[in-house]
């Protein structure tokens, strides 16, 4: 099998959830690019539409499925009808994420657990689905999970978001765990470690600390509108067919410098 072969995925279908904008959308576009038949979920069906819009435009074939993974008990109910579309899920990408800043000391206990539902129990849940009905049947299966550099170390002065910061490093170490669980069933399971990229999520903390992360950041800049793509090309796809386990940071280098 050649290089580009490894790379194809063709006749695959890739599931994204927060894909209808920033770093989800940005990885949609990539698999589908490569082949892929993408499903996007997300909360709101306008925006969903005009992703959707996008990606077609680009000659990809795309899907859109509305729902808040907060709210965990549709998760089986979303994989009904995205398998309804697309019959299995070749590829995972637990992408959908969301943060609150406060003072540890302030933070409502309410805010902690909307940020861990949404960014661990939702991320288990949809797996444990996705891993049941399609990759363990299949002896197959891609699930790349996006944490941050945010889990890999503490905040840098300034940020405050001990609930965020918490739940990335334990999708850190559920990537390791779900790893060694499924890779007798050869379910590759890998992480994505974003730095700071100009997201909705990320365009706060930004207007305040924005100039000292790329100060410290040793490429100089912050992450891009295809930043992220070749790192979920890579571990959606054959080419990382013999890597499980693993974190990727894709930051430029802040987090090693820091």
């Amino acid at each position: 099998m050649g290089v580009k072969d490894l790379f194809d995925l063709t006749g695959k279908a890739a599931l994204i959830t927060g894909g209808s904008r920033g770093l989800g959308l940005q990885m949609a576009e990539a698999l589908g690019e490569l082949g892929a038949r993408v499903g996007i979920t997300a909360r709101k069906q306008a925006e969903l539409d005009e992703a959707v819009k996008h990606l077609s435009g680009k000659g990809i074939e795309a899907a859109a499925f509305a729902c808040d993974l907060g709210k965990l008990e549709g998760i089986p109910a979303l994989v009904d009808r995205v398998l309804a579309r697309f019959g299995t899920v070749d590829v995972l990408v637990n992408n959908a994420g969301t943060t609150w800043g406060a003072p540890a000391e302030d933070h409502p206990a309410e805010a902690w657990r909307k940020v861990m539902s949404l960014n661990i129990d939702a991320m288990f849940l949809l797996s444990q689905q996705i891993g049941k009905r399609c990759m363990i049947p299949r002896r197959s299966g891609k699930i790349v999970n996006v944490a941050s550099v945010a889990g890999l170390a503490g905040n840098p002065p300034g940020m405050q978001t001990i609930a965020y910061n918490t739940s990335k490093g334990a999708a850190v170490n559920f990537t390791r765990a779900l790893a060694a669980e499924w890779g007798r069933h050869n379910i590759n399971v890998n992480a994505i470690c974003p730095g700071f990229f100009p997201t909705k999520m990320a365009n706060g903390i930004l207007s305040v600390i924005g100039d000292a992360v790329v100060a410290m950041t040793p490429l100089g800049r912050l992450g891009g509108d295809e930043d992220l793509k070749g790192a979920v090309a890579f571990l959606a796809s054959e080419a990382s067919r013999h890597v499980t386990g693993q974190f990727l940071a894709v930051d430029g280098g802040a987090w090693i410098a820091g």
